[in-house]
């Protein structure tokens, strides 16, 4: 009995510390720039357009600093930072479709039902176009088990 309890103590807390692993880049693509390289999330919604934030109007969100164009874009996004935010941390939706983080060019992007996606670049993207609805599936899968 006492091996027993010992032996299952031993196994929950091995799978404590597995999950809890933190994964081999941070959960936001964030440079020197900021998250998504200092462009402000909101203005894809807003703008239509990616537009590089500025470093007076700054948050500080999920251990990255995200930048933005006017304290109505900051106050929309301290409100409601999921809506916001690009899937995926800010990484490059194809390449989590991959199974990899990679870095992000933010003038390649789309906003899908409502959700900012953004790609490695324009080339990548064209291919994520090809068929986006089973690769952002295939990224959902992968980003859950991250």
């Amino acid at each position: 009995m006492k091996k027993s309890i010992i032996f299952s103590t031993l196994l929950l807390l091995s799978t404590i510390t597995i999950f809890a692993q933190k994964s081999d880049k941070p959960l936001i693509y964030s440079n020197k720039s900021g998250a998504i390289k200092g462009f402000d999330p909101v203005a894809y919604f807003l703008q239509s357009q990616p537009i590089k934030g500025t470093k007076e109007i700054t948050y500080v969100w999920h251990e990255a600093t995200w930048h933005f164009v006017n304290i109505e874009n900051k106050a929309l996004f301290v409100a409601n930072p999921e809506k916001y935010a690009p899937q995926y941390g800010g990484y490059c939706a194809y390449g989590l479709a991959k199974g990899y983080k990679v870095k992000i060019e933010p003038d390649a992007w789309a906003i899908e039902n409502g959700k900012l996606y953004l790609n490695y670049d324009q080339s990548v993207q064209k291919d994520w176009n090809k068929d986006r609805k089973d690769y952002i599936q295939q990224a959902d899968k992968a980003w859950n088990r991250k």
